[in-house]
């Protein structure tokens, strides 16, 4: 954060660990004053309170595969480790009742998330300032919002489906926060149409761009439009919203003349020119023993020696521990950046080019996968792919998010959309400490489970089958 910013401290977080209804069981008033609109920007620009995102996708992942003796024990060693284990094994229960670990961070932090976009959405109509700033400061929120939403509907809720959307159970749809209010779950549908609506209040006030890749603009929204779109099978409007948010926002970081990423030669997070709205995981980086995110061989055969996301962001894991064999991924360990999960240029390119591919227009899916990839290898390395078909440009598609979104929560979110897609489903299998465990097709372990501890507090938050 830049120290210009004015950084206010709100003690918001701290009842929201009792439990869902005790959960909304918060006042900001003693924190901050709220007819002072000024206030508000100094919360928004607290990005500890809106950046963080959930982390269980990234571990259920089938481009994760952490096959070494050593690190399997190490991680099986800690109930510290059991959400990394848990989620990457597609377990039933992740935080075990009555344990130290009973309580779900990935929850708490993205409804603390609701909470304070709420503070602001609510409480901003009331304050002293000029109506353009508190629209503006509003619309911000509400891109935070709906990010955070998208985050809840995509791990403990089933992936969307247009016939079944309606009945689904989705996530608790927290829009005020009053003294008490139930928890029961909103449809899947109706929890996507939230999001829809608070970006489309959202896009008339914000920016075009802005200073940060913390702070939500035009083109932020617009990502979280293309992205909401395209998890909801609709490619035309995923289509129609990464192409206005390419025209904001457009800049590859070209990796074809790099020898090597550092913190000196690779952008800031918050200045990375790819980055359309900059979303960190909870508990942040994974960059040492044994929590190092480990490529599976099936993401190393996609990606091959020649891509410089191979040469640039991968290294031999006996530069992490002696313990490990083969490569691991070492791109936030070399710039001392966390993993970014918000929307960027790259995936709003390739959201298009899958739009065309679904479009049967096999040519111009193509032409996007090939803009993204000839900034992906040096020149004497770089051949553009072709496809067949639309079909086979489809295929393509999913591959290139595959090699451009490594360990992040995208991958498993197109593991969840594309699995009742004939063409794309199929049993994917791991060995852990000796058990083999098997995802299937429309299996349940899909979607994350809601934390027993939250339910027995809440007996009205329906659990996950």
């Amino acid at each position: 954060m830049n120290p210009k910013y004015k950084i206010l401290t709100f003690l918001l977080a701290t009842a929201t660990l009792a439990g869902c209804k005790k959960f909304v069981d918060i006042k900001t008033q003693g924190q901050l004053v709220p007819n002072q609109t000024i206030n508000y920007r100094y919360l928004l620009n607290n990005t500890s309170n809106f950046e963080t995102v959930a982390n269980l996708s990234d571990f259920a992942s089938s481009d994760i595969n952490l096959n070494d003796a050593a690190q399997q024990t190490a991680l099986s060693g800690s109930l510290n480790y059991n959400y990394l284990v848990a989620s990457y094994t597609w377990q039933p229960v992740i935080y075990p009742l009555g344990s130290n670990i009973e309580q779900d961070p990935n929850w708490i932090r993205l409804y603390n998330n609701v909470l304070n976009c709420n503070t602001i959405i609510n409480e901003l109509p009331g304050s002293d300032g000029a109506q353009a700033d508190k629209d503006a400061l509003t619309a911000e929120a509400l891109v935070h919002r709906a990010d955070t939403y998208l985050n809840l509907v995509n791990t403990y809720a089933k992936p969307y489906n247009a016939a079944t959307a309606g009945t689904d159970l989705g996530v608790p749809l927290i829009l005020v926060q009053t003294l008490s209010q139930k928890l029961n779950r909103a449809s899947v549908q109706e929890v996507y149409n939230q999001i829809i609506s608070d970006l489309a209040k959202a896009l008339p006030a914000l920016p075009e761009t802005q200073a940060y890749n913390t702070l939500p603009s035009k083109a932020s929204a617009y990502g979280e439009l293309a992205r909401c779109y395209l998890m909801m099978n609709d490619y035309a409007n995923a289509g129609k919203y990464a192409d206005e948010a390419l025209k904001l926002r457009s800049t590859l970081n070209d990796l074809s003349t790099i020898t090597t990423v550092t913190s000196t030669n690779y952008p800031r997070r918050i200045t990375d020119p790819e980055i359309l709205l900059s979303k960190v995981p909870v508990n942040s980086s994974l960059n040492f023993f044994p929590t190092v995110l480990k490529p599976s061989d099936e993401w190393f055969n996609l990606l091959g020696t020649k891509d410089q996301r191979y040469a640039l962001f991968t290294t031999p894991a006996a530069t992490i521990s002696s313990s490990l064999t083969g490569r691991v991924y070492t791109k936030e360990r070399a710039i001392g950046e966390t993993r970014n999960e918000g929307p960027s240029v790259p995936e709003m390119m390739l959201i298009r080019a899958e739009a065309y591919a679904r479009a049967n227009d096999a040519t111009n899916a193509m032409i996007w996968v090939n803009n993204l990839r000839i900034k992906r290898f040096k020149t004497a390395d770089y051949t553009p792919l072709t496809a067949t078909d639309a079909n086979d440009a489809l295929n393509k598609v999913i591959d290139e998010r595959r090699r451009e979104f490594f360990g992040i929560s995208l991958r498993w979110w197109d593991m969840r959309r594309l699995n009742n897609q004939t063409n794309f489903q199929r049993t994917y299998t791991r060995v852990f400490n000796g058990t083999t465990y098997s995802l299937a097709p429309n299996s349940n372990r899909y979607v994350f489970p809601i934390a027993e501890y939250f339910r027995s507090l809440n007996p009205e938050l329906e659990p996950n089958p």
